[in-house]
């Protein structure tokens, strides 16, 4: 005979959890029906947002560039400190010890003098002090104690010296640090909104910046612009041999630079010597105001903290190295908020 069993009842537990998930289901099945689909940046939006970032980061790859030249300064600095320490000690050593073997001298003859008792005093100013005015020291014993002091003072001004130049350092280096970090940040946050773009879109970009600077090139005419002296067309040619050289923040050169790296190179192939931040090569010659006083080889300085620097190249053009993802290139001057130029 079969046997008839009542079909189980789901628990009260069970059946309150599934009615609370279907509820749930139904809330965010409502809510996705009814938000509005997030929409893709266009390409020219991520093009303005991607050229802020890049604008960003050469700032602060200018600020890198000036901790990172104040910390190679301060090493030299802290360097030839400790030369003069070392160097001073040994002289301090030789000094100490032509008083010593005077001293030991004496001791063996059993006539040491008292003065020479200077070299086990606590306090040598105050003995010496007292042993002069007392007539107790040779004319020659009081000059090599006096060299003594000084050499000890010098020692002790230059310890101090390299101490605090140790503590600039440590401060310097973590300044570089942090703009190295903000330079990387700022470049990682561009890249990822490049991802964003198809590959079609990108190619577009790249396409329109070639043009852009194969225009600029054509547009370059000498002829009508003469060199600002034969050094700054030295300069201006070595730039030039350079383009189509990527940009990277912090270089400077022969195979890659950023803005300053390029002006501070090319000069100095020319044999001219300027400082390596744009900020400080606005100020190393005389400043032009007027676009149509501007020469080629002449600094040309952009935006309102002085954080971009080029080549007048001539016709309304300057040669430099842009931004990251570019190379060393022509562009028009007025792509970017004009300040002066400097004439080296």
């Amino acid at each position: 005979m079969a046997s008839h069993r009542r079909p189980k009842q789901p628990s009260r537990t069970r059946v309150t959890v599934l009615t609370t998930a279907a509820a749930a289901a139904v809330a965010l099945s409502s809510q996705a029906a009814n938000a509005a689909p997030s929409e893709k940046p266009s390409k020219d939006e991520v093009k303005s947002k991607v050229d802020k970032l890049y604008e960003d980061a050469e700032q602060a790859t200018e600020k890198y560039n000036g901790a990172k030249e104040k910390q190679e300064k301060l090493q030299k600095e802290i360097s030839t400190i400790q030369d003069n320490v070392a160097r001073g000690q040994d002289e301090l050593n030789e000094l100490r010890e032509s008083i010593g073997l005077a001293a030991a001298a004496q001791y063996r003859s059993g006539s040491i003098d008292s003065s020479l008792q200077l070299f086990l005093s606590s306090n040598p100013d105050d003995y010496l002090d007292k042993a002069s005015t007392a007539d107790q020291l040779s004319a020659q014993q009081v000059d090599s104690l006096k060299k003594i002091q000084e050499k000890q003072r010098e020692l002790a001004q230059d310890r101090a010296e390299a101490s605090d130049k140790l503590k600039d350092l440590a401060s310097t280096r973590t300044e570089l640090g942090n703009k190295k970090k903000e330079v990387q940040a700022k470049l990682a946050e561009a890249q990822k909104l490049l991802n964003t773009l198809t590959a079609q879109e990108k190619a577009d970009l790249a396409a329109a910046d070639a043009r852009a600077s194969r225009d600029a090139g054509e547009r370059v005419d000498l002829g009508n612009t003469g060199p600002a002296s034969g050094r700054a067309m030295a300069a201006f040619q070595a730039a030039q041999s350079k383009i189509g050289s990527p940009y990277v923040y912090g270089a400077t050169g022969p195979s890659s630079f950023d803005c300053s790296g390029l002006t501070s190179w090319a000069y100095a192939q020319a044999g001219v010597s300027i400082p390596r931040t744009s900020q400080a090569q606005a100020n190393a010659g005389t400043r032009i105001y007027s676009q149509s006083d501007l020469k080629v080889g002449d600094l040309v300085i952009f935006y309102g903290d002085l954080h971009h620097v080029g080549f007048y190249a001539g016709n309304g053009q300057v040669l430099h190295a842009p931004r990251t993802g570019t190379v060393v290139r022509y562009e028009s001057i007025n792509n970017m908020p004009f300040q002066f130029g400097v004439r080296i």
